[in-house]
Order: structure tokens, then C-alpha cells, then sequence
């Protein structure tokens, strides 16, 4: 099983498997992200050898995909030796859908200064299993396998995994893995019930600094309505061995 296909150098085939939440005959825009990490490292790695790595990810999502083929283009918009900013798209019929611009960064020996103040969650194996499909339709939250520990509505910690591949029969990075399962962070801990309000995110940005390692990707997120039709999903990125970065989605509310 696979999210998508390869048809062609720049072009992708969704399978059902990408079934949107909000609605089911379009993508679930979580593996399309993770498909634009991998066409970054695809073309960085073509370009250099030197080992410079994602340090953020900044997406802004156009509009809603349709389950059919996608074609993805990547450009460096500043290039630099040790600091590069690149551009990525993913489109379906001549119409971008998802842009992706990413900072990559030279990577150094930092381990001595290593600290963060952001607290570890509990661990994976230490949190009852959630169905997510008890809040959401789609192919792919039936997809995502979930630990959570529910604090409040639109408050929790919780840890996401799959078993189905980014792409058919092509090795992908632990990072684009994980990119590939960030944006189900809107949808794990509800502030208001999905068939009532509707709440959906037209960006998400990811600021990374570490590395995933690991199957699971952990989350600790807070979800916000403002007074004014816009809220905000908020994420501290975990891997197995603690905080790795943080994560951000603003909502358009409509009840």
C-alpha cells in the first residue's frame, strides 16, 4: 500500500488511500506535503553532497485536490552555501494546489549546547490507542494508527504512525515520512464537533531542529478559536527521543 505512485519524473499518481476528512473524494492534503519533501530532497541531492538539511517548512495550501494524478516542479529561490531557500509546487491540471517553500541549512556539531525547555510527552507505548475514524471519514485517517491522551477538547498529546508507504516502491527520508503525517494535527483534538463547525487549515509551517528518527511522529497541540472566524492549531514535533520542533496551521472557522 502506498499514498502515491510514481507516472513519471514530476508526476504522481493518489491512490484511494489519500482520502480526504473533509470530504472524501479529494486528497487529505497531510501525504501531498510529505510528497513535496521528498521532491525537495530528490532535487537537493541531485544538486550538492555537502549534507545540508530542512530546517523549516512553510506551506500554503490553494485549494482541494482532486484523487488523480499530481505533477510537482521545485525551484532554488536563493541559493547559497550554506543557506538555501527552495520553492516547491504540487499542482493538478495546470492549477498549483500546494506551495512549499523550504529553508535548508548547514548542519554542524552543536551536541555540547543541546537544551530545550519543551517538555517530553509520554511515550508512544504508554498511551491507549484512539480510533481517529470515530471523528473523521477518509482513506487516510483510517490509514494513521494513534496513541492519544485527551487533556480537553482541542487540547492533548498523541503519537501518529502509519503503515502505508509515501510512494510505491521508492525509499523516502525519515523526514518526508514524517512531513507526510503533520498536518493530521488539526484533526486529532477537536475544540468542536466536525459536523458542526467547520474548521479547516489553509497553511501549515513546520520549524524543525532535529531530525525525525523513528516511526512515530508525537505531537503535544493546542487548539485555539479566536472570536472572529479564524483559530489556530499549535504543535511541539516529537520523535522517540523528545521535542524536535513545532508546528502551526491558522484555520478559517465556518459554522
Amino acid at each position: 500500500m502506498a499514498y502515491f505512485e510514481r507516472v513519471g519524473d514530476a508526476a504522481y499518481r493518489a491512490t484511494e488511500e489519500v482520502g480526504g476528512a473533509w470530504d472524501t473524494a479529494t486528497q487529505h492534503i497531510a501525504p501531498a506535503l510529505g510528497l513535496l519533501v521528498h521532491v525537495v530532497e530528490r532535487d537537493r541531492d541531485a544538486r550538492r553532497t555537502d549534507g545540508i538539511v530542512v530546517g523549516r517548512l512553510s506551506y500554503d495550501i490553494l485549494g482541494t485536490i482532486p484523487i488523480e494524478v499530481v505533477d510537482v516542479r521545485v525551484r532554488v529561490v536563493r541559493p547559497g552555501r550554506t543557506v538555501e531557500l527552495v520553492e516547491a509546487a504540487l499542482s493538478h491540471g495546470g492549477r498549483d494546489a500546494v506551495l512549499l517553500r523550504a529553508w535548508l541549512l548547514r548542519p554542524g556539531d552543536t551536541a555540547a549546547l543541546r537544551g530545550t525547555a519543551y517538555p517530553k510527552i509520554t511515550p508512544a507505548e504508554d498511551m491507549a490507542p484512539w480510533d481517529p475514524s470515530s471523528v473523521w471519514p477518509g482513506g487516510f485517517i483510517e490509514s494513521a494508527d494513534v496513541r492519544r491522551e485527551q487533556v480537553e477538547p482541542g487540547r492533548a498529546a498523541f503519537w501518529v504512525r502509519t503503515a502505508v508507504r509515501l510512494i510505491d516502491e521508492e525509499d523516502v527520508s525519515p523526514l518526508a515520512r514524517a512531513a507526510g503525517l503533520f498536518d493530521i494535527a488539526n484533526g486529532m483534538t477537536v475544540r468542536a464537533d466536525p459536523k458542526e463547525v467547520a474548521f479547516p487549515n489553509v497553511d501549515l509551517t513546520a520549524h524543525l531542529f532535529a531530525e525525525p528518527r523513528g516511526d512515530w511522529v508525537g505531537f503535544d497541540t493546542t487548539v485555539t478559536f479566536g472570536p472572529t472566524g479564524i483559530g489556530l492549531t499549535s504543535s511541539v514535533l516529537h520523535d522517540t527521543h523528545g521535542p524536535i520542533g513545532t508546528l502551526a496551521q491558522i484555520l478559517t472557522l465556518r459554522t
